[in-house]
């Protein structure tokens, strides 16, 4: 399935108070690569923006009085999308922001499957820090350079978190393995566990194996859990 990665930025945190889009950017996911094809506006929300929204992406109504509405770029916004599975970060921000400006552009609301990678990241990280810049500093992916929120800049850090997030699927399987196997991500961000292949060990590998679990008996003078728990399950 066809892929983009996407991020918004808004005049405030709720639409539903009038709040609107200033930036949409989006990229599209070739395989496991970030393609060169990509769609990015600014946008004039014909609204003020509010004092801490601006601190967080330092985008003014100045700034943005020449730039096209919404309703202009719609269009073309749907048509690079188009049946694709999006990939967001906090979902619903972003989802509620664009389904209330393509209501207010007459236009229907998008029914595309999507992965939140927030929600995938609190459920491979529970208790940890999982927004953007947190999972940046755990994948070592260099954000040295986001002094400040975008939506272009912040779709291209997502997409290299979303591949390290969900690298090793494809080689942990091999390279037979079928789109029946392994792991997948439902459209809410959910990991869903399918058809895992397990391959045995060998004969060599078996005594290499116990090899080593005699040598950490002994070193450890008879504390190698490995070696109770084996016998408590034989």
């Amino acid at each position: 399935m066809r892929q983009i990665v996407l991020d918004t930025e808004t005049t405030g945190l709720d639409p539903k108070q009038g709040h609107r889009i200033i930036e949409v950017a989006a990229i599209e996911l070739d395989g496991r690569k970030v393609s060169e094809r990509m769609f990015h506006r600014y946008l004039n929300p014909e609204r003020d923006i509010d004092e801490g929204a601006a601190a967080v992406h330092g985008l003014t109504l100045d700034r943005l009085q020449d730039e096209p509405r919404f309703v202009e770029i719609a269009p073309t916004l749907l048509e690079f999308i188009g049946d694709a599975q999006l990939i967001i970060h906090n979902a619903p921000f972003d989802m509620g922001f664009l389904n209330a400006e393509l209501k207010l552009a007459g236009m229907p609301a998008l029914i595309n499957p999507v992965i939140d990678t927030l929600k995938v990241a609190k459920e491979l990280h529970p208790g940890k820090k999982n927004n953007l810049n947190a999972l940046c500093d755990r994948y070592m992916i260099d954000n040295s350079h986001r002094t400040l929120h975008g939506a272009l800049l912040d779709t291209e850090l997502l997409a290299e978190v979303y591949l390290a997030m969900t690298r090793g699927q494809e080689s942990l399987l091999g390279e037979e393995a079928s789109e029946e196997d392994g792991v997948q991500f439902s459209a809410t961000g959910e990991a869903i566990l399918l058809h895992v292949r397990v391959l045995p060990a060998s004969e060599e590998e078996l005594v290499l194996h116990e090899t080593q679990l005699a040598d950490i008996e002994k070193a450890s003078k008879g504390a190698c859990v490995w070696k109770r728990l084996a016998g408590a399950e034989a």
